[in-house]
């Protein structure tokens, strides 16, 4: 790491940390939804969209905190796309879990739980890989791993999409289903997003 003449604010770095483990109680609740009748789908919704309030409070605090700061720990621009990134991850889960409740889905598709596992294991490994971002130390796996989860979410997506349109479903249910996972799979490259720019602050910092 690059040594520094000057003090870095250092506040970034647990707000970060509190953005990606917010991510995982969003990934927790998508598990839950897995399992859930009606009413239970829309209890898990109205705390999924207070977990994305809760996310939107922590991406304005660091948009905050970069504006008032004349020392960052690292380049503003990554500073904004992380955080930005951290936040289309929480948006996305809610809005899966809002349709669901919305379009009255009775019985998710075969495979949407593959999808909801990768997005869990993501962001179990970015909650775990924030703290890092301090040292830099040990995030090439992180990124390596999280990459390689988002070509697994590509693979499921595909299938998922093949299965929705082998005749089985009418053409309203398809439209409906196909929003949720496509929104899913939006997630799935958000995290992808987020380890990019953590392997572009490390190079830059290296």
């Amino acid at each position: 790491m690059r040594f520094r003449l000057t003090p870095r604010e250092t506040s970034f770095y647990d707000m970060f940390a509190a953005s990606a483990d917010n991510i995982v109680t969003g990934s927790k609740l998508l598990m839950e939804l897995l399992g859930a009748d009606t009413a239970g789908r829309v209890e898990i919704a109205e705390r999924m969209r207070a977990a994305e309030h809760a996310g939107d409070d922590a991406t304005h605090a660091i948009f905050h905190q970069l504006n008032s700061s004349f020392i960052t720990p690292f380049d503003r621009e990554d500073i904004y796309s992380l955080a930005s990134s951290l936040d289309d991850i929480m948006d996305f889960m809610e809005e899966a879990v809002d349709l669901v409740v919305l379009y009255n889905v009775e019985e998710l598709p075969k495979g949407v739980e593959q999808q909801i596992e990768v997005l869990a294991r993501a962001a179990e490994l970015t909650a775990e890989a924030m703290p890092n971002l301090r040292t830099m130390d040990n995030l090439t796996e992180y990124w390596i791993e999280v990459n390689r989860l988002e070509n697994q979410a590509d693979q499921i997506h595909r299938k998922l999409l093949a299965h929705l349109f082998n005749g089985k479903y009418d053409a309203i249910e398809v439209l409906k289903l196909k929003q949720i996972v496509d929104v899913l799979e939006e997630a799935a490259d958000a995290f992808e997003h987020v380890a990019n720019t953590v392997e572009t602050i490390a190079v830059k910092e290296s």
